[in-house]
């Protein structure tokens, strides 16, 4: 796109005219390259060389279907074959651009989404989801959960059906709406309505009174009122979120374990970030020697916010690393204390919560349970809790919220530019402050821990994963990681050793342990036959799981504890 005009490059246009200008380009390659092999063909097939303004003219006429030029009749078969083709091919192209172009663009008529709709049955509804809807359609899908979302807001619902998403246009206030999006077999109902959440509820329950509704909101307030009107569950994913920056916080100053998953007795999986100034910095994983220091196992790690399952022997554990480890209880604690080192918190040593809304004071609400660990809160409106009024990103407002002498800064503003911004001033102010921050786009996670944070949670990604475990219920590290556990079948490897399964080849999975007649072992010898009868502990993200239980043909078993 480089030789558009700058005031026409395709990120100033609308969606619409990106799509016409990819269309034309897209054209004109097809007739161009038509033309090309039509004219070559007639003179390498047929005998008779002709310009490539006459075989461009042709290709035109052809394609259009006004005629074919005094070129036909074609004597070889290839060249009869390829002019069938090139018809075809036109002809696909016009029902394109009456479709997709010429419809929408000259006479505004509207999009029928409904019927791009595939047969639904056992799916979910999702009402007015916006928390970044393509990350949590993207993680339904990875799931195997079929879904329609409804949005109020028709553009969007036009955009997300063009990008392949099941999205219908109206209001989750209307029966009708739900009985297009065919409520009737759906298995749930998720709504994201803000104020309409009650309207919504009641009128789910007046369509279907049986159908299980989970209803998100940033108000954890109103929770008793919306289980009242009729929600089977609510979830507050910001202030989630915020109770998870905070305990991620006060971990720095107790070697207590937190979203362990137990898989049998003596064997548990966790994720344990490594901390600034543990020994373990700037070692490569093959150097660590974590199993014979702590008798942990490293399944995977999270380096430079990308999972390595298992991780490369070489990478170099760092100050964000986030390590996936199996072992008893006594190795993985052992492992913690040498990982992230117990602070020794200063006399005046405490925490900053810069940003005090719903995730702020979630935050808060879990500092202050410790009761011996001082808080100092910043927000650019006065009001009850806050400390220092003033913008957290200005290097005035930190140095007088006592960021100098502070151990720890929980970065909560909802503006991600600010977030990032108040990342880089606390660190440049305090090189030792642990930096956790809140971000609402799930994409700029990556930008937060090259500003100097240390551990950063998304909005979008914890509001999906904690709706994927109300519809799963499945064993996940906790609702900010993106790891699944789940114990299946051995069948299909039956007689295969696990060198011959190829099963992480193909799925992206590993296996952490097997069970044999009730007996689970860790101890996996790659030469060892599997037997049918087996059962098979996997671990891996959100995708590898799904697509190991799409590969394979097999349904996940509960983590029995």
């Amino acid at each position: 796109m480089a030789l558009l005009p700058r005031s026409i490059r395709t990120g100033d246009l609308s969606r619409r005219h990106r799509l016409v200008i990819y269309y034309l380009i897209g054209l004109t390659a097809l007739v161009l390259t038509y033309t090309v092999l039509y004219n070559t063909g007639m003179r390498v097939f047929e005998g008779r060389p002709q310009s490539i303004f006459r075989s461009f003219q042709t290709v035109t006429e052809t394609m259009t279907t006004t005629g074919y030029g005094a070129d036909s009749p074609w004597e070889t078969p290839i060249m009869n074959l390829f002019v069938v083709f090139m018809q075809l091919s036109g002809i696909g192209v016009g029902f394109f651009t009456l479709r997709v172009i010429v419809i929408p663009l000259f006479t505004g008529a509207e999009v029928d989404l409904d019927s791009r709709l595939s047969p639904k049955r056992d799916h979910v509804v999702i009402c007015e989801y916006d928390r970044d809807s393509a990350v949590l359609l993207d993680e339904l899908e990875q799931l195997g959960i079929d879904y329609v979302l409804i949005s109020s807001d028709e553009e969007e619902a036009i955009d997300l059906s063009d990008e392949g998403y099941s999205a219908i246009h109206g209001s989750p206030q209307e029966e009708a709406t739900f009985e297009r999006a065919t409520i009737a077999s759906a298995r749930a109902v998720i709504t994201d309505a803000d104020e309409a959440n009650v309207d919504t509820i009641l009128t789910v329950r007046s369509v279907r009174s049986d159908v299980e509704i989970i209803t998100l909101t940033d108000d954890s307030t109103l929770r008793d009122v919306l289980l009242a009107t009729g929600a089977d569950s609510v979830v507050s994913p910001r202030a989630v979120l915020g109770q998870r920056l905070a305990r991620k916080a006060m971990s720095l100053y107790t070697s207590e374990l937190h979203d362990t998953v137990g898989i049998a007795e003596g064997l548990e999986v966790t994720e344990i970030s490594v901390s600034r100034g543990s020994p373990l910095e700037g070692t490569s994983i093959r150097n660590s020697r974590i199993r014979e220091r702590t008798g942990a196992n490293v399944v995977g790690a999270w380096i430079d916010g990308e999972l390595q399952l298992p991780p490369d022997p070489d990478a170099v554990i760092g100050a964000n690393t986030v390590l996936l480890v199996s072992g008893d209880h006594e190795a993985l604690e052992e492992l913690g204390e040498t990982a992230r080192p117990v602070r020794s918190r200063g006399r005046d040593e405490g925490v900053v919560v810069a940003g005090l809304g719903e995730v702020g004071r979630a935050a808060l609400s879990v500092v202050e349970e410790e009761g011996d660990i001082p808080a100092t809160t910043i927000d650019i409106a006065d009001g009850p809790d806050v400390d220092v009024v003033g913008d957290v990103s200005s290097r005035d407002t930190l140095r007088e919220a006592g960021i100098e002498d502070a151990g720890v800064i929980l970065v909560c503003v909802p503006n991600d530019s600010t977030a990032l911004l108040t990342a880089v001033l606390a660190r440049s102010l305090n090189p030792d402050i642990e930096i956790l921050v809140r971000m609402s786009d799930a994409k700029a996670t990556t930008k937060a821990l090259r500003a100097g944070a240390d551990y950063v949670l998304s909005v979008p990604r914890i509001s999906a994963r904690m709706v994927a475990r109300e519809l799963r219920g499945e064993e996940v590290l906790g609702a900010g990681s993106q790891i699944r556990i789940d114990r299946v079948s051995a069948e299909p490897f039956a007689g295969k050793t696990l060198a011959e399964s190829g099963i992480y080849e193909r799925t992206g999975c590993r296996v952490i342990a097997l069970e044999h007649e009730g007996e689970l072992t860790t101890s996996l010898d790659p030469d060892r036959t599997i037997a049918a009868e087996d059962r098979l502990v996997i671990v891996g993200t959100d995708e590898a799981v799904q697509r190991f239980l799409t590969t394979f043909d097999v349904s996940p078993r509960p983590i029995e504890k």
